[in-house]
């Protein structure tokens, strides 16, 4: 089977799960500024109303598809609901983004949940929640699927599975694990969401120190993450002027080794820096309001 090229969904920095049984909530969630939207089939949603969400989910896809971009977790594919879910995808002209696979534990998962999707010329874009020490060691084969476009952190029930703390050092192997193979095969990594609603130094602690870990972005639970997610996930102004003098110097310099500054420019802190540029024009064209700080205006408008 021909896997056809995704989505580049490597720029969404926050992923605001709303439940798929609650469709008022769809619009208000997409209004959030969160950069994508996950419509939730699974935890989210109790068992006796799934048909209803999944219905409500996909009638809502169908006309506010281009509102917003909207991601749909399904429920795992080795489930009764979740084979529902995808025979409902299959047969419906409704596509999101992108789909959220589960607890995925191996090659087959994705597999399966590509065979039941695939349209000729076109494949969905996949993303596979790691939830699990199965999971885990198979991270590198499940990125490598051509169809897979980001591995996200379930930490919560990885930590229940591993019988480990829900903290940052006790989860930082797995973490690790995860970023390595998402850059490994080119595609998006997003951490886990931070579970304690009222603390918001919490999260911005978190979030910023999975940025530094080399995480893209990280899902969301509540509207008001939003916003903090998004700036930890942003350049600052400064580092975006940075990156570009760093670019520059470069170029002054062939490609050479360069000073700048005092410090040295090799090719590591060149591609560095043009990841920061692409990143921030890539924010600039998605139109977001992220960064609380003047990231790209100021950055770009000289």
């Amino acid at each position: 089977m021909s896997i056809a090229p995704h989505a580049d969904l490597s720029a969404l920095r926050s992923l605001l799960f709303a439940p798929a049984d609650r469709p008022e909530r769809f619009l208000k969630a997409a209004a959030s500024q969160a950069d994508a939207v996950v419509l939730d089939l699974e935890d989210g949603v109790a068992p006796d109303a799934k048909t209803g969400a999944r219905a409500a989910a996909l009638a809502f896809l169908s006309s506010h598809a281009r509102q917003a971009v909207w991601v749909l977790r399904i429920n795992h594919c080795n489930t009764l609901a979740g084979l529902e879910d995808l025979l409902a995808l299959r047969q419906t002209r409704a596509m999101p983004a992108a789909v959220m696979l589960p607890k995925v534990e191996s090659l087959g998962d994705v597999e399966l949940a590509v065979a039941h999707l695939h349209r000729p010329g076109s494949a969905p874009a996949i993303v596979a929640l790691i939830e699990s020490g199965r999971g885990l060691a198979a991270a590198d084969a499940i990125a490598a699927h051509p169809a897979v476009c980001a591995l996200a952190f379930g930490g919560a029930d990885l930590a229940a599975d591993l019988g480990a703390e829900m903290s940052w050092e006790p989860l930082l192997f797995a973490r690790s694990r995860i970023v390595q193979a998402a850059a490994m095969h080119q595609v998006a990594a997003w951490d886990v969401p931070w579970l304690d609603l009222r603390n918001e130094a919490g999260l911005v602690r978190e979030a910023s120190a999975a940025k530094a870990l080399g995480f893209r972005g990280k899902l969301a639970i509540h509207p008001a993450q939003v916003g903090p997610i998004n700036t930890a996930f942003s350049p600052s102004c400064l580092q975006v002027e940075r990156a570009r003098q760093v670019v520059e110097a470069s170029a002054r310099a062939a490609g050479g080794v360069c000073v700048l500054e005092g410090k040295m420019i090799d090719q590591p802190v060149v591609l560095a820096a043009e990841r920061t540029l692409r990143l921030a024009r890539r924010l600039t064209g998605a139109g977001r309001d992220a960064p609380a700080s003047p990231v790209i205006a100021g950055a770009f408008a000289s």
